[in-house]
Order: structure tokens, then sequence, then C-alpha cells
């Protein structure tokens, strides 16, 4: 049996492919711009042709690359997730503020890497077209040929009347991943079955019924693993697993979250002197200025009833040489909850200052496994080798951060190949006795 073929585009490490694997689907050509990712798409998909470098210069390469190794055959999927920091929440105001500052032009050229991308994907006809990014994607605005288009628009008009399809944003939780994570899944389709049950299911992909009504959490996922605390000589359980560590804390920051209960931040830590124990000390707030968000400074760091400092995050000023707050949102220094789905997870979740990534009741942050385990890329085979190296920690957590769950992918590679192989019922059309 012939193994349908795929390309992958912005493929990074290659994690979103792993689902693609899990469903017989072949990778042939892939193309990644940063070196330390490619060493690690190499490491774990060595059959695929990678393109390291820019796409706008490598388009044609790519092209040219797989329809050779398609031979004439067709090309079942193209795969592509383009670099999102130009549409995510976070990098819209990390962009906004360097317009702002005079740093950088308002135009974010990542938000064009789609039209090389397009390029590829037109000159191969794939049966499928799946693109993963940000929610934000769906409101993008780039400079075409033809002027202003939203990104989707754009991406329909390439392709033409011969395929159907639409941008749909999924919640990660909805298809049994423990994480609050929602990603703008784009499908789009020349197969005639598939235009059936799009059209047939009301113009999805994606019925509501197949969603669970029942969210994994983050008890499911890691409560059973081996304990962990950020002490020397305690933070660590590699015998278990290479990757379940987490780095030492100082004894400062191990005294703020000691004393963090669940789902509650450090910046609310209440008098902990035995004699007081005041728990009426004003906690943390945040206000919005011209339309941002602005984390308080003015937060109490000592006892207003007996004076003791209080376990909040705070620093000794080199300048002044008084203690003043660390200034921080009110997701910083907050332990997760054990009966919900995790938050996203970002490139800091090392950090106990990130957002909501403090271990539930352990005075910790997450171990790399435990990521993994989130990510649902511990469900997959994956080595975390470049170049014949172990990969640092520090691009381990940039990629999961950066990743989309390959759980998420699986589930939709296998709906593409179950619509193929019309193992997916088609639905009528309700009728008048229906409504």
């Amino acid at each position: 049996m012939k193994r349908r073929k795929a390309i992958s585009l912005f493929c990074s490490a290659g994690i979103g492919d792993l689902g693609l694997k899990a469903n017989g689907i072949e990778t042939i050509v892939a193309n990644e711009l940063l070196a330390d990712r490619c060493g690690l798409f190499r490491h774990n998909h060595p059959e695929t042709c990678l393109f390291e470098g820019d796409i706008w210069e490598h388009a044609q390469a790519i092209t040219e690359e797989a329809q050779r190794r398609l031979h004439g055959a067709e090309l079942f999927l193209a795969y592509a997730t383009p670099p999102c920091q130009g549409m995510s929440t976070n990098g819209q105001g990390k962009l906004q503020a360097e317009v702002d500052a005079g740093n950088r032009p308002a135009e974010d050229e990542r938000n064009r890497l789609i039209i090389p991308a397009m390029d590829v994907i037109c000159a191969l006809n794939p049966r499928w077209v799946l693109l993963e990014n940000v929610p934000g994607m769906q409101h993008t605005v780039i400079r075409t040929e033809v002027g202003q288009e939203r990104i989707l628009d754009f991406i329909s008009r390439r392709l033409g009347d011969g395929y159907v399809g639409c941008g749909e944003v999924l919640a990660c939780a909805d298809y049994g991943i423990p994480q609050l994570r929602r990603r703008l899944i784009s499908v789009f389709t020349r197969d005639a079955y598939g235009h059936r049950y799009f059209s047939r299911n009301g113009g999805t992909f994606f019925p509501r019924e197949e969603r669970s009504r029942s969210h994994s959490t983050l008890r499911d996922a890691i409560s059973g693993l081996p304990a962990l605390d950020a002490r020397e000589g305690k933070n660590s359980r590699i015998d278990f697993h290479p990757m379940h560590w987490v780095s030492v804390m100082s004894d400062e920051k191990y005294w703020w979250i000691s004393n963090t209960p669940e789902g509650d931040t450090a910046y609310n830590n209440q008098c902990v002197d035995p004699r007081c124990g005041f728990s009426a000390n004003p906690g943390h707030k945040e206000t919005r200025i011209d339309g941002r968000w602005k984390a308080s400074k003015a937060i109490p760091i000592v006892c207003e009833k007996c004076g003791s400092l209080l376990p909040r995050p705070s620093m000794v000023d080199k300048a002044t040489g008084t203690r003043r707050p660390i200034s921080g949102f009110h997701s910083s220094y907050r332990r997760m909850e054990w009966d919900k789905p995790a938050r996203a997870l970002t490139s800091n979740f090392p950090f106990e200052a990130s957002d909501n990534k403090v271990h539930p009741e352990q005075n910790r942050t997450l171990s790399v496994y435990e990521a993994m385990v989130i990510q649902t890329i511990a469900d997959y085979p994956y080595e975390w080798i470049s170049a014949g190296k172990p990969a640092s920690r520090s691009l381990i957590a940039h990629v999961i951060g950066e990743s989309v769950p390959p759980r998420l992918v699986d589930m939709v590679a296998r709906k593409l190949v179950n619509v193929s192989s019309h193992k997916v019922a088609v639905r009528e059309p309700a009728t008048l006795f229906d409504l």
C-alpha cells in the first residue's frame, strides 16, 4: 500500500509532523528557517528532504524537489505552520511597543511568509491543505499583489474555486489534550467527498458533536509522576526520565512559592509571621491604560498589621538600597490547578515567573518531561538530539512553547484520511421535520 505524501512548511523541529506520521502520511519535503530547529527535525525525520533557510529563497527548489519525489503521483497534503509572533496576542503587543518606539515598521514581514508558501502549494495542487496558527491569524491582514487582504481570504483566492474550506478555532482541551490552548486550524480540499462532507456539515470539518465534554485535567496528566522539589539534590529524577528535572530556586523565591496556595499567585500571599497571621493585606491589581494591561507596582510587600516582610515577589533596589515589589502580572508566580487543564504552554514554562506554570502543590516549576506530557509530545517517539548532540534546555523549551500538540495534528490528519477514504459518514441536510 502506497503511503500518502505531504510537504511541511515552517516545520520547526518537526513536532507537528509526528501527527502526520502516526496516520501513515510521509513528509517528503520540508522547510525551516532556524538551524537549531533543523537539527532536531533532521534527527527525527531523516527520510525527509529538508530545505534550511528563508522560504522566499527556497520556494522554487522546494516545489521542484517535491515534484521529483512524487514521480507524477498526487500530493495528499500540504501542511504549513507560518510564524505566529506577528499574529499572537503577545506578538502584537511587543510589535506595537516597538512600532511606538520607532524601532520597527508597522508591517510585520513574517505575516507575509504565507505568500511564498502559497506559491509552493498552488504549484503542487495537493488534495488537502492544512494550516495551523494562532486564532489571531483569522483577522490578520497582509499586503498582497491586489492590495490589503485577510490572510484566509488570500489563501482561498489563491487556491481557487476547486477548493472548499475555512479556518476554525479549535480548543485543544476539546480533543483530550490537557491544555487550554486554542489554535486556528484551516483546512481546504479539492477532494470530491471532502466537498460533500464540508457542505453537509454546515461548512465545517469538525462538527461539535465530535468534541469532548469532559476535559483531561492536569491531575489526569501528571499527578502520578515522581515528585520533585526545587532544592539541590531533590530537583531531579532522571532515573525515571532524562527530562524529569527542574532548576534549583533561590531561597527567596522558594519562600514565595512555598507559601502560595494552589491556583493563586505569590503576589497575594499573606503574613506568615506566627505572631500575626494577618490575612487582609491588599493583593495584586492590574489596570488598563491606553488599551494595554499594566501590572501594578503598588503591591504591598510588608504586612499592614505587623510590618513583617510578606512572601511576595520583591527585590532590593541597588540604587536606593530599599526593597520594592517586582512588577508582574497576576499570572506570574502562580500555581496551576489540579482539576483544570493547564494553561497554554509557552517557551518560558521553566521559569516560576511564567504564565501559570508553578506546580499545583510541589515547590517548583514544570519539568521538561511534564511539559512534553501536557503538549502530548511524550505520546510519540521523539528524541531531543540536534547535530548529534543533546539539545539545550533553552532550545527544548522554545520548541515546546512554539509547537502545536501533535495529538491535535494527529486528530486532524486522521479526519482527512478518513474523509478521503469515505470512512466518515456524510450527514444528509436537515429537513423541515428536523427543525
